[in-house]
Order: C-alpha cells, then structure tokens, then sequence
C-alpha cells in the first residue's frame, strides 16, 4: 500500500496512489543526486511558455502521465505539456507540475511535485478553466531532507510522511492549521525596483521592525521552490508573495494558475489561511487559459488580508 488510505475519498484513492507511487520513485531518484546521473538539472528543452525544462522536469512528467493512465484520471495538464492530453476514460482532470523549484536540483534544496484535481467536464479545456473553488483535491510532494505529502480533499488538511523503509506515506496529522498571524514574509526582494506601490509598502511594513506599524520584527524568507516556501509557512506560519510588477512578462507574476496556484490556494485557505491576487481569492478565479499565470499572495490570514488591504486601498 503506497499510502494509508484513512481519510481518503475511495474514489480518489487509486489516484493517490498512483501520485504516491510515482513521487517514492523520483525521491529515490532526487536522493542519489550525482550516485545516479550528473545530468538531472541539465536544461534539455523549453516548456510552452519559454521556460526552460531540465532533465528531472521531462523525467518526473513522463513518470506521473505514465501511472495516472491507470487510474480514472480522464485528462491530464501538465506545466511541461503544451496541451490537456486525453488519458482515455475516467471521471477525473488532474493538473500537475511535476518538478516545481527544480532551478534547486543541483543545490540540494527541498523541492516538489504540485497537483490539483476537478471532476472531469464535457471537454478537455473546460475540465481546467473553471473557478479554482471547484476542485475536489489539491496538494503537493515534497522532496526535501524528508519526503512528504500535504494534500486537502476539501474537508481540512491531511500531512503523510514518506517510511524510508517502506516507501509507503503515512498519515501523521490531521486538521492542519496556520498560525493567524506570523513574523515571517517571503518575497524575491531582488525586484523590489520593479514592484507596484502597495507591495513595496507592505514589505517596508514588514522592515520597519518592532517601532513600525507592526510592532514586531519581521524576518525574510526565499527558497525559489513554491513547494518549499509552502512548506514551511503550513508548518509554523508566514506570508509569501510573487505579485505582478513593472517588467514586461511579469505583469501577472510568474506563477500559473491552474497546476500551482490554484492547489496551493485550496490547500491554505482549508488550513485557515488566506490566498489571493492582491485584490481577488485565488479561489473566486477561472484561469482564462491553461497555463495562464496570476500574482499570488497566501498565508497567515492576518498578514495575507493586510497585503490585500494595502492593494485596494
């Protein structure tokens, strides 16, 4: 048994073990790192959306399409497909980014897999753009100095870890939570020059420390890996922003919609958090085309909401 299957929809439970299957193989794989092949984080193509796709990324893809195709996952999205493949028949639309962070394989950082699932519509496309509100699952892996699973089938959030022995996840917390509040934000400061006024505004906030208008010192956080930073701030709180800025391409951010941000939102907001574009909840959006991206804000809700206030404002 890959994973143990309390709390699980019996429905979803091939699913997940089919995604479980896959994610022991590539954290076996990830933990060799050059004992195995020197050539994971090598770039050996681009993604439709000019991204560049390393080894690992093509490998990881190729692994999850291969074991979903015999559970009753019906259409499969992936951030390294151009297109929604048509696995056949089933009832189920899975989005995924099979290697999130993997500008980190070679530094030996945690990163991961993210996937999201909706009930499958009459049609490929229209399975995927639809209100984020609508999935019934989302989650990620994690392969980092443990391998994990963080997933939510809409009735709070479920923790499994990764048995070296066994390989099997095993489901060590239920109800996870987020910390109302934090002293932790996570941002690319390195773009602060191209930011919108309310972004910077609020990471002045954060810098201003305890004679600020906080009243407490804040300390910054960066992985580059969303699975990381996600990770971290379900674990002990934090807020993590990519918003759009003033660059050409980055209007909307970086992240896509439908296999990260979607999931991500789903996950925090079922664990007490909050998550949104500056203005609107992820999860009140439709992604206007598969790998459309949003400017994404989530985390401790009282952090999450003071970001969007100062984006209305």
């Amino acid at each position: 048994m890959p994973i143990t299957p309390d709390h699980i929809p019996a429905d979803l439970l091939p699913v997940m073990e089919a995604l479980c299957d896959v994610g022991r193989d590539v954290a076996r794989v990830i933990a060799r790192g050059s004992l195995g092949s020197n050539q994971l984080a090598d770039v050996v193509g681009e993604n439709s959306d000019g991204d560049g796709q390393k080894a690992l990324d093509v490998m990881a893809d190729e692994m999850f399409e291969a074991a979903l195709r015999d559970t009753q996952v019906r259409y499969y999205a992936s951030e390294e497909q151009e297109r929604v493949l048509d696995l056949g028949t089933g009832k189920y639309a899975l989005a995924i980014d099979p290697l999130d962070g993997s500008s980190n394989i070679d530094v030996n950082v945690s990163i991961g897999t993210i996937f999201s699932i909706f009930e499958a519509a009459e049609g490929a496309k229209e399975s995927f753009l639809r209100p984020a509100s609508e999935q019934i699952a989302g989650g990620y892996i994690i392969f980092g100095p443990q391998t994990g699973l963080a997933v939510t089938f809409g009735e709070g959030v479920l923790i499994y870890a990764m048995d070296l022995e066994s390989g099997a996840f095993v489901l060590v917390e239920r109800g996870k939570t987020i910390p109302e509040a934090t002293k932790e934000f996570a941002i690319n400061a390195s773009n602060r020059r191209h930011w919108a006024a309310a972004a910077r505004a609020y990471i002045e906030e954060c810098e201003a420390g305890e004679t600020g208008p906080k009243g407490k010192n804040m300390n910054m956080r960066w992985v580059a890996s969303l699975v990381a930073e996600t990770h971290r701030i379900l674990t002990r709180g934090g807020v993590f922003l990519y918003p759009g800025d003033a660059r050409q391409g980055y209007e909307n951010g970086r992240l896509r919609m439908v296999y990260e941000c979607a999931p991500i939102a789903f996950l925090i907001e079922q664990a007490g958090g909050l998550a949104h574009d500056g203005t609107t909840r992820i999860l009140d959006k439709t992604a206007p085309e598969l790998h459309a991206r949003t400017p994404l804000v989530f985390g401790s809700r009282e952090e999450a909401a003071r970001v969007k206030a100062l984006c209305e404002a």
